[in-house]
């Protein structure tokens, strides 16, 4: 029998990917001072986004197309940072083995979130609130709404 999920860390896929973006983070510790402000900053958002996403993701399950919605920007966060990541290699900060073991795991977590926006309702919950129409008023609008004198309410002057 599936365990039960009950918070978004215990998800695998944000487990890939808070472990890719942490490996990321270290990685990144040694691109040259030059590129703090672009490279490695863009590297360590996209990838940190990729969790924090699927996070918001989570907590928006009860609304599937919210939830798909969350889902398909940590995709898109996914598949910028792969692009970093291709940079990085290019520009001789990652070795092209690196670089091609965190695109592999990007690839997988790409996959997972794709599998999770296929069937949205594997993980769907009920909402909170009812969508049923309030019950009827126990008078008629046209009886007005009576105040501390017992006569119909008035604007104050």
């Amino acid at each position: 029998m599936k365990e039960r999920i009950r918070y978004h860390w215990e998800v695998e896929v944000y487990k890939l990917g808070f472990d890719a973006a942490m490996r990321i983070f270290e990685l990144t510790k040694a691109f040259p001072g030059e590129e703090k402000y672009s490279l490695t900053d863009q590297m360590r958002r996209a990838s940190r986004s990729v969790c924090a996403n699927i996070a918001e993701a989570w907590r928006k399950r009860r609304y599937q197309a919210a939830f798909v919605s969350k889902l398909s920007d940590s995709e898109a966060e996914a598949a910028e940072t792969q692009v970093w990541l291709a940079f990085g290699v290019k520009c001789g900060y990652l070795s092209r083995e690196i670089g091609s073991e965190l695109h592999k795991a990007y690839d997988d977590i790409i996959g997972k979130l794709v599998n999770m926006i296929r069937h949205p309702e594997d993980w769907h919950i009920p909402p909170l609130i009812s969508l049923s129409p309030p019950p009827p008023l126990s008078r008629s609008p046209s009886e007005g709404v009576r105040g501390r004198g017992g006569g119909k309410c008035k604007m104050q002057k």
